[in-house]
């Protein structure tokens, strides 16, 4: 039987990826999607207005702070953080299903969120993904339409927080160039893959 480079196991994997804000997260796991059929990228909800070009149920699920409250007490929620003031949470069946499905999840969140997964003894592959520096994150930040100067400073004092526990991680990847940052990204997913689950042997 022949198998793929990715996508052989009945049930599959589920990567936690974190970066500061501008740091090209969602551009690496999305490009992930579009080589690899087996990889999803969870949709997170959030309290948070839709910024310009997103969608609901591809960026986000954009919902009110009521129904996120009321989610949060059924224990939708695998976990959920508050970011700048907005509420952020990962749907826990939306992940349980695609892995069921022989998927590789990624899920896309904050430090806080990730760490909360890692005190929970969540079984994940956790990733890191820093910029070169806080100089080239704030030039990447002044690029984007949707922030203004308070919002910059707010993200950058938020990312020098956030890359001190980059060393919580299993992996970290600096963007320096993203085709560079995107094999290593690849090669963590391929190697994971076929990594041997000595727990079961």
């Amino acid at each position: 039987m022949s198998r793929k480079i990715l996508g052989n196991r009945p049930v599959g994997l589920v990567f936690v990826l974190s970066a500061p804000a501008g740091t090209g997260k969602t551009t690496l796991v999305r490009m992930l999607t579009r080589e690899f059929s087996c990889i999803e990228e969870s949709v997170s909800y959030t309290t948070r207005a839709p910024r310009p070009g997103e969608k609901d149920g591809r960026d986000y699920f954009f919902i009110s702070p009521e129904e996120f409250k009321r989610k949060t007490v059924q224990g939708d929620f695998l976990e959920h953080a508050e970011v700048f003031g907005q509420e952020y949470g990962t749907c826990k069946e939306q992940v349980l299903e695609k892995t069921r499905e022989g998927k590789h999840v990624f899920l896309v969140i904050d430090t806080k969120g990730a760490l909360s997964l890692q005190k929970m003894g969540f079984k994940a592959i956790y990733i890191f993904v820093t910029p070169p520096g806080i100089e080239s994150l704030r030039e990447r930040l002044g690029k984007r339409s949707t922030e203004d100067e308070e919002n910059r400073n707010r993200r950058l004092s938020a990312a020098e927080e956030e890359m001190k526990v980059a060393h919580l991680y299993d992996y970290q990847i600096t963007n320096c160039n993203l085709e560079v940052a995107y094999t290593a990204l690849k090669s963590i997913v391929i190697a994971e893959e076929h990594r041997i689950d000595k727990t079961t042997t």
